[in-house]
């Protein structure tokens, strides 16, 4: 019956799509984000709908749509780079079979993120995809709130509807995601125009915030709970009163404790000492060996180089017995353990140069983005009054995003890619706007001193 369910909702969307090709990207950033042939049983899981879905995407493009207005960025022209380069790393890499797995997912992931940009010509398909972006991950988010709330959820315990755990099913990396959409949907209560913020979306958008909120708790992800007070932190910079909401934050938070799990308190207590945890231990390990490594490998090892890495590390662990309470070290070897950090999956895989063009994109984008919200920070009129909030939303989660991926390998993520895009086609959206008014002043103005006819 599930099964029956996703060929429906995804067949109704297809046809939809040929009238109206935008609908595509919908379709696109739903399975990209959702991945229902994970849920599936037995139709979608042996179907390469992803695929299937970039190709109608862009096909659609290719034929039907309105290309008079599309720009290409050198922020494309950068991820165009980042792609060359990963297939060149793929080539040469140290574990071909591994890294083949993962380019055939991440080119795509790439790709989209140069072509959206493409398609985002109009402030009502920015929204939509934005909307997409939410609610797509909402049916993650929503399904691990609520059971958060009823049972508590628990590291690795908690059910995301599968029992394999990549992608945004993880705990760290659905946790890091659900706090950097908190801004747009807080953007989507306040200023959306596809659901025109009534009681009935505010109430909505305000409860699928606290879920967001909820995942870390659930998952007892330490990743979530830094993404939590980051959010805090930038919310709190943007308040005009800050003396007064900062103190009400702190004590909703220290109101809350008493509410959280004990094994949420016991889990984030390791944050002060990593070697009282073996997760926190072999990250930092791994961060070591990484850095070794790409000395003497400066192109990086390509897609899964991990896969190589030895290390032995100190953990310690209190132990009680008839003794007493006491603290005890020992010696721990470990092999092929995952970077568990985006810097460090870049730097390792891709090495200094593939590193600084990925550094270098998401740079510009804060760059960019910032500029854009200085300059419409002071505009109030009903077609612009919307963008420096969008533009700060997008910033506040492109930055919860990147310090949360300190702890998590999401260099690669269809999501952060489909929000880079989003800040490109916002830019060139605008910029094609102010472009147009400039010409009209003009034209008026060489109207009035006779050089055109009125």
């Amino acid at each position: 019956m599930r099964d029956l369910f996703f060929i429906a909702f995804l067949g109704i969307f297809g046809l939809m799509g040929l009238r109206r090709p935008f609908l595509l990207v919908a379709v696109y950033a739903y399975i990209d984000i959702v991945s229902p042939q994970r849920l599936s049983y037995f139709l979608l899981n042996s179907i390469p709908i992803s695929a299937i879905a970039f190709a109608a995407m862009v096909g659609a493009w290719l034929v039907v749509d309105d290309k008079k207005d599309c720009r290409f960025s050198a922020r494309q022209g950068l991820m165009l780079l980042l792609l060359a380069w990963c297939g060149y790393t793929t080539l040469t890499a140290d574990f071909p079979a591994e890294a083949l797995t993962k380019w055939n997912w991440v080119w795509k992931a790439i790709i989209a993120g140069v072509f959206l940009p493409l398609v985002l010509r109009t402030r009502l398909r920015i929204e939509a995809l934005a909307l997409f972006m939410v609610l797509c991950a909402s049916t993650i988010i929503i399904n691990g709130g609520m059971k958060t709330a009823l049972s508590g959820g628990g590291y690795g315990v908690l059910n995301l509807m599968v029992e394999n755990n990549s992608g945004l099913y993880e705990g760290s990396i659905i946790s890091c995601v659900a706090i950097s959409l908190i801004p747009i949907i807080l953007w989507l209560s306040k200023h959306g125009t596809i659901f025109p913020p009534d009681w009935k979306v505010k109430a909505f958008c305000y409860c699928l915030c606290l879920a967001c909120l909820l995942m870390p708790v659930g998952t007892e992800a330490r990743t979530g709970l830094v993404c939590i007070v980051i959010l805090a932190g930038l919310m709190l910079l943007r308040s005009k009163r800050k003396f007064v909401y900062g103190p009400l934050m702190l004590l909703a938070a220290l109101a809350a404790v008493p509410f959280l799990p004990t094994s949420f308190t016991q889990r984030m207590e390791t944050i002060e000492n990593h070697q009282g945890d073996e997760s926190a231990s072999t990250r930092v390990a791994v961060w070591m060996w990484t850095l070794d490594y790409v000395k003497q490998h400066p192109g990086g090892g390509g897609f899964d180089n991990y896969l190589q890495n030895s290390f032995t590390y100190f953990a310690q662990s209190t132990v009680a017995d008839g003794g007493g309470r006491r603290v005890e070290r020992r010696l721990v070897t470990d092999r092929g353990r995952a970077y568990h950090s985006a810097y460090f999956e870049l730097l390792g895989e891709q090495g200094y140069f593939g590193f600084a063009i990925w550094a270098l994109l998401h740079l510009i984008c804060f760059i960019r983005t910032e500029s854009i919200r200085r300059f419409y920070r002071n505009r109030d009129g009903p077609d612009e009054a919307w963008i420096a909030p969008f533009a700060l939303a997008l910033q506040q989660g492109h930055i919860i995003y990147m310090i949360g991926s300190l702890f998590v390998g999401i260099a690669y993520q269809p999501f952060i890619f489909m929000m880079l895009a989003l800040q490109i086609g916002l830019d060139t959206y605008l910029t094609r706007k102010r472009r147009a008014a400039a010409k009209r002043t003009l034209d008026a103005s060489l109207a009035m001193q006779g050089g055109l006819p009125a």
